[in-house]
C-alpha cells in the first residue's frame, strides 16, 4: 500500500525561500566573489542587524545554538562548580550547552499549561552553588521577563536566555534576548529565522561578554596567533550569515503569519476541547512567535497520541513530538541523578503533546483540514 501524498506538510520552507530566491543567490555570489568565507563582511553585518532587532548592543555569530549556550555561559563567568537551573522539558541541547560550559545543570519542572519553566519550583532548587538560570523560551513563547527579573534579583543569580525558538518574540515589553545578561539563538534551518545549515549567535548588551565570546569562538585568540583563552573553533559561516541577512527583514511578517495561523487553530479547536484536544496556553498574545504549535491529547480523547499521528499521516497530514523524552530520562544523562517521577509535569507533557504543522504560508484551508480530520475521530 502506497503512502498518500502529503497535503499538509509539517514544515514547508520553500514558501519562505521562493519569493526571495534571487536575493539569496545574489548574497551568496557576493560572498563567493569576495572570498571572505570565514568571519567575513556578511557576518559582521548580520551580527549588527540581528542584535539590534533583539534590542541589544552586540551579537556574536557562532557555529550552532548549542555552542551559543556553551560559549555564552563561559563568557558570563559560569563554569566548574556552578549550578545552572534548566527546564526538564527542553531540547537536550540546552543541557549539553550547560555541561560543556563546565557547570552542572539542575533540572526544574514546568508549568503544565504553557510548558515553560516553573519559577516557583526553580526557587526550591536553588543552592549556594546556583549561579544562573537558563529560561527556555519554548515553542516561541517567552518566559515572563518581569517574573524572571524579579526571580533573579531575589536570589542574586544571572539570567542567560535560551531563545533558540523565539526569534523576535515579545512579552512584558521585552524582546527575546534582551532580558538577561546574554542569550543564545539557533539558526537551524527550521527555526523562525533559519540558515541553509547550522548556525547560532550570542546576543548581549555587555561589551566585555561580547568580546569574550568573539575570542572563545576563534581559538581563544583576540588577535591572530595570540591565544588568551582556552577557546574553540565555532564561527558562523559567512555564506550562512549572508543568507540570514536577506531573510531577517522578512522575519517579523513571517512571525505574524505564524501567530495568525495559531489563532486560527485555537478558534477551530475550541469545539474539540471537551473531547480532549487542548492547545498549550498563549500568555503573550501577539508576542508568541509559534516556532511550533503544540497541543495536548488528553486521556479522554478516543485515540492515543500515536494513533492520532498515524491517522493524520494516512490522510496526508504530518505532525511531530517536541519532545518525547524529558532530559532527566535520557540515557546519556543518568549521571545527573534524576529518576522517573521527579518532574511529573514534564513527564506528562512528553506523553501527551503533539505538534501540528506550523510555518509562514500555512493557509486556512490546510489548518481546517487538520482540525476537520481530528473532528471525525469517534
Amino acid at each position: 500500500m502506497t503512502s498518500p501524498s502529503v497535503t499538509v506538510p509539517f514544515v514547508d520552507l520553500s514558501l519562505q525561500h521562493r519569493p526571495i530566491e534571487t536575493a539569496i543567490n545574489q548574497a551568496i555570489q557576493t560572498v563567493i566573489q569576495r572570498g571572505d568565507f570565514v568571519l567575513g563582511e556578511a557576518v559582521k553585518s548580520f551580527e549588527t542587524a540581528f542584535s539590534q532587532a533583539c534590542g541589544v548592543n552586540y551579537g556574536v555569530g557562532v557555529a550552532s545554538g548549542t555552542d551559543a549556550i556553551t560559549l555564552g555561559l563561559k563568557a558570563c563567568g559560569i563554569g566548574h562548580g556552578d549550578e545552572v537551573l534548566v527546564p526538564a522539558n527542553t531540547f537536550i541541547a540546552t543541557v549539553i550547552g550547560v555541561i560543556h560550559s563546565g557547570a552542572t545543570p539542575i533540572l526544574v519542572d514546568c508549568d503544565p499549561q504553557t510548558a515553560l519553566i516553573d519559577l516557583n519550583r526553580a526557587a526550591k532548587a536553588i543552592t549556594p552553588k546556583t549561579k544562573a538560570i537558563v529560561p527556555v523560551h519554548l515553542y516561541g513563547q517567552m518566559v515572563s521577563p518581569r517574573e524572571l527579573l524579579d526571580f533573579a534579583q531575589a536570589y542574586d543569580i544571572l539570567i542567560f536566555e535560551d531563545a533558540a525558538q523565539a526569534h523576535l518574540a515579545e512579552r512584558d515589553g521585552y524582546r527575546a534576548g534582551s532580558v538577561g545578561k546574554a542569550a543564545a539563538f539557533s539558526f537551524y534551518p527550521s527555526k523562525n529565522l533559519g540558515a541553509f545549515g547550522n548556525g547560532g549567535m550570542v546576543v548581549t548588551s555587555d561589551e566585555e561578554i561580547a568580546q569574550t565570546v568573539r575570542t572563545l569562538r576563534n581559538y581563544g585568540a583576540p588577535s591572530k596567533y595570540y591565544h588568551t583563552e582556552a577557546g574553540t573553533n565555532s564561527r558562523l559561516d559567512t555564506i550562512q550569515a549572508a543568507i540570514l541577512g536577506v531573510k531577517l527583514p522578512h522575519l517579523q511578517q513571517w512571525n505574524q503569519q505564524r501567530n495568525q495561523a495559531a489563532k486560527t487553530y485555537d478558534h477551530l479547536l475550541e469545539s474539540l476541547g471537551e473531547k480532549g484536544i487542548i492547545p498549550l496556553e498563549n500568555q503573550s498574545d501577539l508576542g508568541h512567535v509559534y516556532h511550533l504549535y503544540v497541543i495536548q491529547i488528553l486521556e479522554t480523547f478516543p485515540l492515543t497520541r500515536e494513533a492520532v499521528q498515524d491517522y493524520l499521516k494516512e490522510r496526508g497530514i504530518q505532525s511531530g513530538i517536541h519532545y518525547p523524552i524529558p532530559c532527566h530520562l535520557q540515557p546519556a544523562y543518568k549521571s545527573l541523578g534524576y529518576n522517573l517521577g521527579d518532574f511529573p509535569n514534564a513527564e506528562k507533557l512528553c506523553q501527551t503533546i503533539l505538534s501540528f504543522p506550523m510555518y509562514p504560508g500555512l493557509n486556512q484551508q490546510q489548518i481546517e483540514e487538520v482540525v476537520e480530520q481530528l473532528a471525525l475521530i469517534k
